[in-house]
């Protein structure tokens, strides 16, 4: 748990690149080719806005200096209708912008979080085991949210006032030009202000970012492990990390905000002095009779226009960051490139059973493993040198001690990892050289700990074989031997699991998942621990149903339990990730070896059991 001891951070610590990039604007924006005809028209809307607002200014200033000056009250009532259906236009365009700017909005982020959740599902079981799944929950909820404010609100904001700034410039140097070159010269005071603070805010914000991916990741563990922290009293403790994890994210939004609290206030100082600026030279100006006051008055009603939106620009700078910060952790994600994927030329497993002569006895798929040997991490091999062969319908038992290396093969014969060294060969075809797909769509799987979707037990035994009816599931349960057991639930198949399987008991879980592994109708079957959390008087009833049912299918069993292992074809003792024993139950035992040691153990457990 994140809680409990504090984990490296992966990429989180990268926040030394460009706070804007070109490139991650563009490539945001091919999120919106479904709708480019709105993007088109939201740029045009966005221009014309720009366009729009200090037209107002320009037309009040020309009521004021025609028609209020010469006290012309008809002319003044058409300046007034005129200023009147320019700002009707005005907001009426504003309307649409912002309609269009959230469904570009809308449309990046669904397109974002729909590329995240497909690239993670195509993810090896190594990448899980690095990324925390609170990160991959942080990107898809406050850092693609981040993206939304950048694309709908940050950009097309400080393209209207940006725009605005434009084209009020444009008419007060065609008002006095003279007088405009002063504001030209104040320019770059506000660019070595925003020079100085644009350092602190990239920091900032992406600290706060990354923090808060700490925040939601921890979060999303402990929820998860909450029977571990209750278990252990560790509520408090554990509350006191988080605690602190909250107070470095507090730390980086405090500076953030402090930071921008000393921009803002600034670049406001600096617009009301450079009108002081403007208001003494301009009345220099008019005293020596080289502007007119009408000139004077136009140019401070465009200044507000000028000035007004540096203070915008400057907040919406700073969001800007967050939302570039947001973008580069989102297509970090989406961008990682899986440890490993299936071959360019990889075929798919043939299933000798759908063939138009199938041949006899080829229900189970034959699986060979030559002098393998794996790691996790290859500086440190789990498995040395494995060697043996599963005939089609054998049974293959894995025993050994917690660490011994019966996990990694069931994760090798599944191709969630591929060998380090040596071959692994299924129906004699290299398993590298198989599709993924193919092979899994052959498989039926049983862990101790299975998980069930939110739904009913119906849809989740389905899971398996989506176009199963009613009775196919139904007969796929009586095999087992187990239809009045769930058939007793309190709706029957109909019972809703619950998160994760909640509502269930630990054993009826067990059983539905034993349901779906039968009813995908598999050649290779495998049982991890799968009985560990059936009661006694349950396991009897499935064994004897599940000797029946592995007959013909090639199987691999790791168990607690002698029942399934006193039938296997195949005894393999591991230990330290070497097979240091190989026989049947009966041989084994005779052998006198560490398989009879072990054997006697379970005895001595069953018994006390």
């Amino acid at each position: 748990m994140g809680l409990i001891q504090r984990l490296p951070e992966d990429d989180d610590n990268e926040m030394d690149s460009q706070p804007l990039e070109w490139g991650l604007i563009r490539r945001l924006f091919t999120y919106t080719a479904p709708i480019k005809g709105k993007v088109t028209a939201l740029v045009i809307l966005s221009f014309i806005r720009a366009a729009q607002l200090p037209a107002l200014g320009w037309v009040m200033a020309l009521v004021i200096n025609g028609p209020i000056t010469a006290r012309d009250f008809s002319a003044i009532a058409l300046g007034v209708a005129g200023y009147g259906v320019l700002a009707l236009l005005t907001d009426g365009m504003f309307h649409y912008r912002q309609r269009y700017a959230l469904e570009i909005g809308e449309t990046v982020v669904s397109g974002l979080r729909a590329d995240i959740f497909e690239k993670v599902q195509r993810q090896p079981m190594s990448f899980f085991h690095r990324m925390k799944i609170g990160r991959i929950i942080g990107r898809v909820t406050s850092d693609v949210e981040s993206v939304r404010v950048g694309i709908q609100d940050v950009l097309f904001v400080t393209v209207i006032q940006g725009g605005t700034m434009v084209f009020a410039a444009v008419v007060m140097a065609w008002s006095d030009w003279v007088l405009f070159l002063i504001v030209l010269a104040m320019a770059p005071v506000i660019w070595a202000i925003n020079q100085h603070f644009r350092v602190k805010l990239s920091y900032y914000s992406r600290a706060a970012s990354a923090s808060f991916s700490r925040v939601t990741a921890t979060l999303a563990e402990s929820v998860s492990g909450i029977r571990v922290t209750q278990g252990f009293v560790r509520q408090e403790t554990n509350a006191g990390l988080f605690r602190s994890l909250l107070a470095d994210h507090s730390r980086y939004n405090i500076a953030l905000a402090r930071t921008s609290a000393i921009l803002t206030p600034i670049l406001e100082l600096n617009s009301q002095f450079f009108v002081a600026t403007l208001l003494m030279f301009g009345g220099w100006r008019v005293f020596h009779g080289d502007m007119s006051m009408g000139s004077l008055i136009t140019f401070f009603l465009l200044a507000n226009q000028f000035f007004a939106p540096i203070a915008i620009i400057g907040t919406q700078y700073n969001q800007a960051l967050v939302a570039m910060a947001g973008a580069e952790r989102v297509f970090r994600l989406i961008d990682t490139v899986p440890d490993w994927v299936d071959a360019p030329d990889a075929v798919e497993l043939p299933d000798p059973r759908r063939a138009i002569v199938p041949v006899e006895g080829s229900g189970g798929a034959r699986i060979e493993f030559f002098h393998l040997g794996f790691g996790y991490d290859p500086a440190r091999p789990v498995l040395r040198d494995i060697h043996f062969v599963a005939e089609p319908g054998q049974t293959i038992a894995l025993v050994g001690h917690t660490g011994s290396g019966k996990s990694s093969i069931i994760n090798l014969i599944s191709k969630f990892y591929l060998p380090t060294t040596g071959e692994l060969l299924v129906d004699g075809r290299e398993i590298r050289t198989l599709t993924s797909k193919s092979l899994h769509r052959q498989m039926g799987m049983v862990h101790q700990q299975n998980f069930l979707f939110s739904g009913s037990v119906l849809e989740n035994i389905r899971l398996a074989k989506p176009e199963a009816t009613d009775e196919q599931v139904r007969r796929a349960a009586e095999q087992l031997d187990c239809l009045d057991l769930l058939e007793a639930l309190p709706q029957g198949f109909l019972t809703e699991v619950g998160e994760r399987g909640a509502a269930l008991s630990v054993g009826q879980r067990q059983l539905v998942c034993f349901t779906r592994a039968l009813l995908a109708d598999p050649r290779l079957v495998i049982l991890d621990e799968a009985t560990s959390s059936i009661d006694a008087l349950t396991e009897a009833r499935l064994q004897t149903a599940l000797i029946k049912l592995l007959r013909g299918r090639t199987s691999f069993v790791v168990a607690h339990r002698l029942s399934t292992i006193r039938h296997a074809d195949l005894v393999l003792v591991l230990d330290q990730g070497v097979i240091i024993e190989r026989g049947t139950h009966a041989q084994l035992l005779a052998a006198g070896g560490r398989y009879a040691a072990l054997y006697e153990q379970f005895v001595q457990v069953d018994e006390r059991v």
